[in-house]
C-alpha cells in the first residue's frame, strides 16, 4: 500500500481504528475520519503509536449532517491530490426514531446516505486515481432488511432499532452493486462486506431489554482486530484486484439476500438517494 492514500470513516474506535492501524503498517497514507475531535485525536495518537507510522491524519465529520459530509469532501480534496481507497465504515443505530437536521431518519441518513453522498462527492478523484477501490462495511443484518419506499424512513410508523439497521445495511449492499455497475469501465472496484459479529460499541444505545442478550452475545463475538482484517482484505489484497460488485463474508465472496440482488430495486434506491442528498 506504499504510495496509496486511504480515507477511512468511523475511525475513532472499533474496526475503523484497527483497520487504520493495519493499513498504515502496510505503508498507506491513512486519513482517519471521526465525529468527535477529542476521541478522534486519541485514536490518531494510538494509531500512530501502534503502527509505527506518521503517515496518518485526522478529519472530522458528523455523518448525520449532509453539510458536514460536503465539508469533509471539500477538505479532503484541498489536502490530497488522490484517493486510492475509500472505506465507508461510519455507522450508527438509534433505539427510537430520530430525525437529523436534514429531516431524515438518523440510521438511514448515517448508514446509507452517508456512504452514498461522500462516495459520489469523491467519485471523480477515485476515477483519477484508478485502479482504486471503494469498500463499504455492510452487515449480515441486510438479509432481514426490507426496502418499503412508501415508508422508507418509518415516517408512517413501525420503527424498530433492528428494522432500521437492517434496512440501512440492505441499502449498503444495493448501493455497492449499483455503483459497481456505474463504474464498471472506470477502473474503480466497489465491494462490501460483513465484518463479522464484532464486539464494538455500536450497540451501546440498544434498549435496556436487549442489553443482557448483547452482553451474552459479546462472549461469542470476534475482536475488532479480526473484523478489521476483513476490511483490509478488500482494501489491500491482490486477491480481489479487479473484482467488483461483491458481498464478502469471512473474505469469501458470497451471494447476498435476494432483495440485495434486485437490480431494479438498486436503481430505484439510487435515484431516490440522489434526490435525498440533493445530487439530483
Amino acid at each position: 500500500m506504499t504510495g496509496k492514500t486511504v480515507l477511512l470513516t468511523g475511525a475513532s474506535s472499533g474496526i475503523g481504528l484497527e483497520a487504520s492501524v493495519k493499513l498504515a503498517r502496510l505503508g498507506a497514507q491513512v486519513v482517519m475520519v471521526a465525529r468527535d475531535a477529542k476521541r478522534g485525536q486519541a485514536a490518531l495518537d494510538d494509531a500512530k503509536a501502534r503502527s509505527g507510522s506518521d503517515a496518518l491524519s485526522l478529519l472530522l465529520c458528523d455523518f448525520a449532517s449532509q453539510a458536514a459530509i460536503r465539508a469533509l469532501a471539500a477538505e479532503y480534496r484541498a489536502l490530497h491530490p488522490r484517493l486510492d481507497v475509500l472505506v465507508n465504515n461510519a455507522g450508527s443505530v438509534s433505539p427510537k426514531r430520530e430525525v437529523t437536521a436534514d429531516g431524515l431518519e438518523r440510521t438511514f441518513a448515517v448508514n446509507h446516505l452517508g456512504y452514498f453522498l461522500l462516495t459520489n462527492l469523491l467519485i471523480d478523484l477515485l476515477e483519477k486515481s484508478a485502479p482504486s477501490r471503494v469498500v463499504n462495511v455492510a452487515s449480515v443484518g441486510h438479509r432481514s432488511g426490507t426496502m418499503d419506499f412508501d415508508n422508507l424512513q418509518f415516517e408512517h410508523g413501525g420503527y424498530g432499532i433492528m428494522k432500521a439497521y437492517s434496512r440501512s445495511k440492505l441499502g449498503n449492499v444495493l448501493f455497492t452493486t449499483e455503483l459497481a455497475r456505474r463504474l464498471a469501465a472506470k477502473g474503480v472496484t466497489v465491494n462490501c462486506l460483513h465484518p463479522g459479529g464484532v464486539s464494538t460499541n455500536i450497540w451501546s444505545h440498544a434498549p435496556r431489554y436487549a442489553r443482557p442478550i448483547l452482553a451474552l452475545a459479546k462472549l461469542f463475538m470476534i475482536t475488532p482486530e479480526q473484523g478489521a482484517d476483513r476490511i483490509v482484505y478488500l482494501a489491500a489484497s491482490p486477491e480481489v484486484e479487479g473484482q467488483t460488485g461483491g458481498y464478502f463474508d469471512k473474505n469469501r465472496r458470497v451471494a447476498p439476500s435476494a432483495l440485495a440482488q434486485d437490480e431494479k430495486l438498486a436503481h430505484r434506491l439510487w435515484e431516490l438517494s440522489a434526490r435525498l442528498t440533493q445530487l439530483a
